[in-house]
């Protein structure tokens, strides 16, 4: 009798394969002969595994209505992507047929390396992963076999052996060029803040800073930057007060990694009694709305949000119907945007 609950991990034990070809044969992916498929799709049939309507024992499955999972570690309206992103995402999977539905992935989720207890892997036909920036996290999700697309993803996945295609913002250029911009417009000394490990967007706006310094000859003063791990930035209301008294001397700019803490950047700043952009000029990355609520309106780079969520749905509906290609790693064109925080710059 079978149990109430089957699960692939049932089907794999019973015919002595591993978790990851029992769903990737589950999923269609052409890359398992048709001899294993078949020998999972009858096993799943003989053990009632229940999302999946057959007519008989050695038909093909056929699988319930079409699902495409977004997996994000943040609620779409506390994300810096916000739901714009979501909503070019949506509109473009929809008018394919799919549904979309949002799982949010917990911290102990993460740590224990378990999926979020509404997600169905034999119900979904993609996944769209916002926001999980855990290298091991994100391997346990390319393992299950589905077809799957991370926007950012973590800052040490080694492309040639991630098994997922990958969509960014252009992040370097646009970093380099602001940095570039505050170089000629006379400023001699440069700070970094945001942990440059946190994820990949944020490793290579760090990249795109170092390298204008490097370009002008301009040497990296750590003691200038605040590079703490990313949690700490919120951990409490005074921490970037404090990191900001530790420095002996501070930057003539300030580079952050997002408007986030650039804004928070801001507002120790004040607290410290220094004037913006009169003692120190600031910029961030983003575009996030507060960035033209602030006083001075803050300095930043504009992401192309709903391009964005299209573009992620048009890579991952491609994934689902050639998921032999190769992976892509794509990046969307962002734009540098001169505000009152670094004023005189060209």
């Amino acid at each position: 009798m079978a149990k109430e609950k089957v699960t692939i991990q049932d089907i794999a034990d019973a015919l002595g394969i591993s978790r990851n070809t029992a769903s990737k044969a589950l999923n269609g992916i052409e890359s398992i002969p048709d001899e294993t498929r078949n020998k999972v799709i009858k096993k799943a049939i003989e053990l009632k595994y229940k999302q999946f309507a057959f007519i008989e024992s050695d038909s093909i499955l056929t699988k319930s209505p079409k699902n495409i999972a977004l997996l994000t570690e943040n609620l779409p309206n506390t994300s810096h992507f916000g739901s714009t992103l979501i909503s070019g995402l949506e509109k473009t999977i929809s008018a394919e047929g799919y549904n979309l539905s949002i799982h949010i992935v917990r911290d102990f989720e993460q740590k224990s390396l378990s999926l979020p207890n509404n997600f169905d892997e034999s119900n979904v036909d993609g996944i769209i992963c916002i926001e999980l920036f855990d290298l091991e996290y994100s391997n346990l999700i390319t393992s299950l076999g589905i077809p799957t697309i991370f926007i950012d993803c973590s800052a040490f996945i080694c492309y040639p052996d991630f098994q997922a295609d990958i969509l960014l913002m252009e992040n370097e250029h646009s970093t380099y060029q602001l940095t570039k911009k505050l170089i000629n417009g006379g400023y001699k000394s440069f700070g970094f803040i945001g942990d440059y490990n946190h994820c990949r967007s944020f490793n290579e706006r760090w990249t795109g800073f170092n390298r204008a310094l490097n370009e002008a000859g301009i040497r990296l003063d750590l003691a200038q930057c605040i590079v703490d791990k990313d949690r700490l930035f919120s951990s409490k209301p005074e921490w970037m007060d404090e990191r900001l008294k530790e420095m002996d001397e501070l930057p003539a700019a300030f580079v952050c990694a997002n408007d986030y803490i650039a804004v928070s950047v801001m507002k120790s700043l004040k607290n410290l009694n220094h004037s913006i952009p009169q003692d120190i000029v600031i910029c961030g990355f983003d575009n996030w709305p507060e960035s033209m609520i602030v006083e001075p309106h803050l300095t930043t780079v504009h992401i192309y949000s709903n391009e964005m969520g299209i573009k992620a749905a048009e890579m991952l509906l491609t994934r689902i119907n050639k998921p032999d290609q190769p992976y892509q790693v794509s990046h969307i064109f962002t734009k540098p945007l001169i505000r009152g925080t670094t004023p005189n710059l060209s």
